[in-house]
């Protein structure tokens, strides 16, 4: 009976050269891999060919989904090629770890680490090996000293004897956790033994080999693993990504060069010359030119920088230079490129759709594929035209998924004419497995699921404002039974609601979702009513709101009349503009009113064409007269003012009434006034700006006349000839 110790590094492609050309040697009864017990068995699914790599084992607390872990496996994984081999000579595979339900369970029972003085840390047994030979990190120096190298006989031989002294140089990193996962492996090797199988191939990572090897009692183990708590678990596989692969997922094997290590696998005697090929297809194909000799001459170089380094080849740090210095001609800017299509690479394995999984995710993978929408590890634009079914569809699907919280899609503004487009941006992340889990609770469907999730979300914040946006939300996401609770809702809570800004806040989300009326065949009449109704409450109490307040406060309110005032003339109510304006008629003229917000409303009905003329130049030198206190003044003029100072360039008699207030102040007045003007002007468009200042040079002397009332004969048939055309700029004809 023999047990042969193989200390691996995760995810090198090295390693898995090794492992796969020793078990071919050695011909064992059973393999052993380092890996949650708990996944034996889904291991029957391994040597499925509908699991390609790169995927994961994801490990999940039953009653605590988002307590989870990954075990990641790509092609080039000494672990996958370790459980391949076994499933392709049927022969037992297991894997053996700590279990995860111990180790969930221990976390609870962690206390904080005492903190200790950065100085007197010492570094890793591994750095300073790799510091003897001459690298500055331990990853090259094991790259380079076991990834590289081919035909290693006694390779792991060595390993063992390296780890066996670095773990003697420092007996302090062999804490708790880690004594409990090489008391498990241990145990689950004995119980190999027991079963008298005789050749044990054992895979683990290369730190663990020396206590696989020189076992203490199995009494010792036994008192080590007595009596450890435990939590209910769960496990699938689950595709997973380069991208992700990348970086730590939470095991603590995170790499760098996951598509590097790809190509080192499927072609571990190349010498730079593929490598630097596949630089320079991607270099034409985003439109540089890249010539052969530019290739065999970062080859060369690189190989030079290889033999001055005392390195068996080049690897893909000297690659890297050679590229930077040949190809990219000393900018490093391409080099970003480079990472992500070739050295990470953005590719995503798959798993069978056998393999069981939660109710959603079924429903979730079955949209996905009815609606051509694939989960992939890159980005993928899509421009949603919702006249189209499908379009539809697809918009309602990713709606919904924003409501679970499941960000797999992120939406911009569409470019183009009409309501009726959307723009989507999607990228997978395997992450999303887990929410998916988690958000399973709510229901076996999207649309059950998204429905039941939104409803409980607005009835635990009994926010007016976020069951608003909930209520926005929810509409294009085509969710009828949610929709109506929602608005129910809202109505009671705005009729409980006696704060006048939190309804400014809710209007303009309310009119925009009657948008969604015609594009989305939705009935938004019971949105439209309750959005008049309570334009009608804030017309009623906006008047005593803006009086004798703050600056700041009237500042706030300044927004939101701004965003009302729109929302207002998008809802197009004749009744509701009518009740609107009259309420702008009295905050305009109240004597106690905020100056900036008598200002703006004075404006707003300049703008609706019913003040005018001499009414408007009597309501102007009213405000700007000597008997208003300057700072007043300007406020007044700064909210009249806002969003555009083109009335100034139109009107000679508000412009004459503003260049006569400015030239009669004083210098302590004016340097009051100064940064109200320069906050008011600073709003302004650089064209207007600028003509602004012309007009000032140019000077102006008296007061100008008031425009003579012209009578104009309307002619109603040129009129119409213009409507096709105004039909067609507006994108309805």
């Amino acid at each position: 009976m023999s047990i042969h110790v193989l200390g691996i590094r995760h995810h090198g492609p090295g390693s898995a050269a090794n492992v796969q050309q020793f078990l071919e040697s050695l011909r064992p009864d059973i393999v052993l891999v380092e890996g949650p017990p708990e996944a034996d068995d889904i291991l029957q699914w391994a040597d499925h060919e509908d699991l390609q790599p790169p995927v994961a084992i994801l490990v999940y607390q039953s009653d605590d989904i988002k307590r989870s872990v990954f075990y990641p496996f790509a092609e080039f994984s000494p672990e996958w090629q370790a459980i391949r081999y076994a499933k392709r000579n049927n022969i037992p595979v297991r894997f053996m770890d700590l279990p995860v339900a111990h180790s969930f369970a221990l976390k609870d029972e962690e206390r904080p680490k005492e903190e200790t003085n950065a100085d007197e840390q010492l570094p890793h047994p591994m750095e300073t090996m790799a510091l003897a030979a001459g690298f500055p990190d331990h990853e090259r120096w094991w790259e380079h000293t076991f990834e590289h190298r081919r035909k290693n006989e006694q390779v792991f031989d060595a390993i063992g004897e390296v780890m066996q002294a670095m773990r003697a140089s420092d007996p302090s990193r062999h804490d708790r956790e880690e004594q409990l996962r090489e008391a498990s492996m241990r145990r689950i090797i004995r119980q190999a033994e027991k079963e008298k199988y005789k050749e044990i191939a054992v895979i683990c990572g290369a730190w663990h080999a020396p206590a696989l090897t020189d076992m203490p009692s199995q009494k010792t183990d036994n008192e080590l693993l007595k009596g450890l708590p435990k939590v209910k678990t769960e496990c699938t596989w689950t595709p997973w990504s380069y991208n992700r692969l990348s970086y730590q997922s939470g095991y603590g094997a995170g790499i760098h060069s996951p598509g590097w290590y790809e190509h080192v696998w499927h072609h571990p005697d190349d010498d730079g010359s593929r490598w630097m090929a596949n630089v320079a297809r991607l270099f034409r194909e985003n439109n540089m030119d890249t010539s052969v000799a530019h290739v065999i001459e970062s080859v060369r170089l690189a190989e030079s920088l290889a033999a001055l380094r005392g390195l068996p080849k080049a690897g893909l740090e000297e690659l890297n230079e050679a590229t930077i210095s040949v190809l990219c001609m000393g900018e490093s800017v391409m080099m970003k490129l480079i990472g992500e299509q070739l050295i990470v690479r953005n590719k995503m394995g798959q798993v069978p759709s056998a393999i069981p999984k939660p109710p959603l995710q079924v429903d979730i993978e079955k949209h996905q594929k009815k609606l051509r929408l694939p989960a992939s590890a890159d980005w993928k634009d899509y421009l949603l035209d919702l006249r189209k079914e499908n379009d539809l569809e697809r918009s309602v699907f990713l709606h919904r998924l924003q409501l679970l919280g499941i960000e797999w899609a992120q939406r911009s503004e569409a470019g183009g004419k009409g309501t009726f487009k959307e723009q989507w941006r999607l990228q997978w992340d395997p992450a999303y497995t887990i929410e998916i889990i988690e958000k399973g609770v709510w229901g076996n469907t999207v649309a059950e699921a998204a429905a039941r999730f939104v409803v409980a979300e607005a009835e635990g914040t009994g926010s007016l404002p976020k069951v608003s946006q909930l209520l926005s939300a929810t509409i294009p996401a085509e969710l009828p039974d949610a929709v109506e609770t929602l608005i129910g809702m809202l109505n009671n809570l705005s009729a409980a609601s006696s704060d006048v800004m939190q309804l400014m806040e809710v209007i303009p989300p309310l009119v925009s979702i009657s948008r969604y009326g015609n594009v989305r065949k939705t009935d938004a009449v019971m949105v439209t009513d309750i959005a008049t109704g309570i334009i009608t409450r804030i017309c009623i109490s906006l008047p005593n709101a803006c009086n004798s307040i703050s600056d700041d406060a009237a500042q706030t309110l300044l927004e939101l009349l701004y965003r009302m005032n729109d929302a207002v003339n998008l809802l197009q109510q004749p009744a509701t503009t009518a009740e609107w304006q009259q309420m702008l008629r009295m905050v305009a003229n109240g004597r106690q009113t905020a100056p900036v917000l008598a200002g703006y409303s004075t404006r707003l009905l300049v703008d609706a064409q019913l003040l005018k003329d001499e009414p408007l130049v009597r309501a102007f030198n009213f405000a700007m007269s000597h008997a208003t206190a300057p700072a007043i003044a300007a406020a007044w003029l700064e909210g009249f003012l806002k969003g555009s100072g083109t009335l100034l360039l139109l009107d000679p008699q508000l412009w004459q009434v503003v260049n006569n207030w400015v030239a009669t102040l004083d210098e302590n007045n004016f340097n009051q006034v100064l940064p109200l003007l320069r906050r008011t002007f600073a709003h302004f468009t650089h064209a207007e700006r600028r003509r602004l200042g012309e007009k000032v040079k140019q000077g102006c002397g008296g007061a100008a006349p008031l425009p003579e009332e012209t009578n104009f004969e309307f002619d109603a048939s040129r009129a119409a000839q213009s409507l096709p055309v105004i039909m067609q700029i507006l994108g309805y004809a």
